[in-house]
């Protein structure tokens, strides 16, 4: 026997905040690049054909000539287009928005920059005389390969994967027999487990001496020590010649710890076009703040629009299709006027944003020292400009501005401070500075602890504890001690 479903209705009421479209639209727009500007008018366009471009002249005459239309549709007998609406429900508006260090030597290796990593793999395998299994699983595998040029998958979980995908079972050792395929390919290191099985893939494809035998000794057998330098315990097992020693080392350090690293280092390199999105120029001392022109898209309604809202706003008789005209017409239009009033308020607001950082760190647009750049946050650009943080940080958040100096990201000049054991605040860009012009100038053979590096910098006026230099320099990604000894 089934019990009866009761079903009971009641009230309740409840707040939550939603954006108007028009805000919607705007929170989008600041959070636009100028690269991403002109997209995303290009696709306004293209959607609304209530909305032209044209030219800051021709924006100009029209601002004039509008303020005698408008007296003249006040004297007209115009139908009001909202009676027609009454009805029917008003469509919406178109608001949808649609690791290795500078001093490591790169292999330099031939490759079109148009090709990926993984298709300088698979270009690889029809040098191979395969089966047809083996060249499935190859392809396989070089698709678990990360951007590094690793395989960390186990072999375990990728015989699962085999099994649900084909329903085939492929056993370990066939995938074994893979990944040894895939490491004699070029870059050498590639499809290694670990660092430690890189180093040793890379070693092995070496032109065989002492001096490599012994680097490939090391590194197999003495890893942990060479990983934590400890090289006196390396140097007292091995029990070989400084000079060969040192050779050898010298062999280690050549090698390329992220075999993948070239194909998306190219990359990168070729997609990372930075277009800055304000300009700031000294006059004599004045600094003139103006936004790249890229951001000054003079927009308006198209004439044809508005003479088509004329004629179907006089018409006596409206039938059914010249209403649906009207709410077409008035719709394009709207969410034309919509876009021009956010594009307008985006610039207003990044003029504002900007001209309010020019101002905090005014020392440092004149003179470019960045040990000039004075402690700021978001909240500080927020009460001098009255906008909220939120806005703030839409603003400042992939935005970049060029200088005499160069061209920087607007993140750059918001400067955390921290507060001494005597109670003074410093910037925290400040104590980083002088936290690596210490480091860089340290014997590297015995380098500085970091209670050693917090009295330097005490002596400099910055009295920090040793805690907040270790914290800094992790930030910063400087080793510790230890581990930015070198060779003697």
């Amino acid at each position: 026997m089934t019990l009866p479903i009761m079903l009971k209705q009641q009230l309740a009421q409840k707040q939550q905040l939603k954006l108007l479209p028009q805000q919607l639209m705007l929170v989008k727009l600041l959070e636009s690049t100028t690269a991403e500007l002109d997209e995303r008018i290009v696709q306004e366009l293209e959607s609304n054909p209530a909305l032209e471009e044209v030219s800051s002249e021709e924006v100009e005459k029209e601002n004039d000539a509008e303020v005698d239309i408008a007296e003249v549709d006040k004297a007209e007998n115009v139908i009001d287009l909202v009676e027609y609406a009454a009805d029917d429900d008003i469509p919406d508006y178109k608001l949808k928005i649609n690791n290795y260090s500078k001093d490591d030597k790169q292999e330099e290796i031939p490759f079109s920059a148009d090709m990926t990593f993984y298709e300088y793999l698979q270009n690889q395998v029809g040098l191979h005389s395969l089966s047809e299994k083996m060249v499935e699983t190859i392809l396989y595998v070089i698709g678990n390969i990360d951007s590094d040029g690793y395989l960390r998958r186990k072999t375990e979980d990728m015989r699962d994967d085999l099994l649900f995908q084909n329903g085939e079972q492929v056993s370990a050792k066939h995938i074994e027999e893979a990944i040894r395929v895939i490491q004699t390919f070029d870059p050498a290191g590639v499809c290694a487990h670990s660092l430690q099985e890189c180093l040793s893939l890379q070693l092995k494809r070496k032109v065989e001496s002492e001096s490599v035998s012994l680097a490939l000794n090391i590194v197999e057998h003495h890893f942990d020590d060479l990983a934590h330098k400890n090289y006196d315990k390396i140097i007292a097992e091995l029990r070989v010649d400084n000079a060969l020693l040192r050779q050898a080392f010298s062999e280690i350090l050549r090698l390329n710890p992220k075999p993948g690293s070239a194909w998306s280092t190219l990359m990168d390199r070729n997609k990372e076009v930075v277009i800055p999105d304000f300009n700031v120029e000294n006059d004599n001392g004045h600094l003139v703040v103006t936004l790249n022109d890229r951001n000054r898209h003079a927009l308006r309604i198209s004439d044809d629009f508005q003479q088509m809202q004329k004629q179907l706003a006089k018409q006596q008789e409206v039938s059914r299709q010249a209403k649906d005209a009207v709410f077409y017409v008035k719709q394009q239009i709207e969410s034309a006027e919509v876009f021009i009033d956010s594009l307008q308020r985006r610039n207003i607001t990044l003029l504002s944003t900007m001209n309010a950082i020019v101002e905090m760190q005014r020392s440092f647009f004149l003179e470019g020292d960045e040990s000039l750049l004075r402690p700021m946050i978001l909240k500080d650009i927020a009460e001098k400009t009255g906008l909220d943080v939120s806005t703030i940080s839409r603003v400042s958040n992939s935005k970049y501005v060029q200088t005499e100096f160069g061209t920087f990201p607007l993140k750059f000049f918001f400067i955390q401070t921290v507060q001494t054991e005597s109670g003074e605040e410093l910037s925290t860009h400040a104590i980083k500075m002088a936290l690596q012009n210490i480091i860089d100038k340290e014997d590297k053979k015995h380098p500085l602890r970091d209670d050693e590096i917090a009295v330097l910098l005490a002596e400099q006026g910055f009295d920090i504890a040793r805690r907040t230099v270790a914290k800094y320099r992790a930030q910063m990604g400087i080793p510790m001690a230890q581990m930015r000894r070198e060779w003697e």
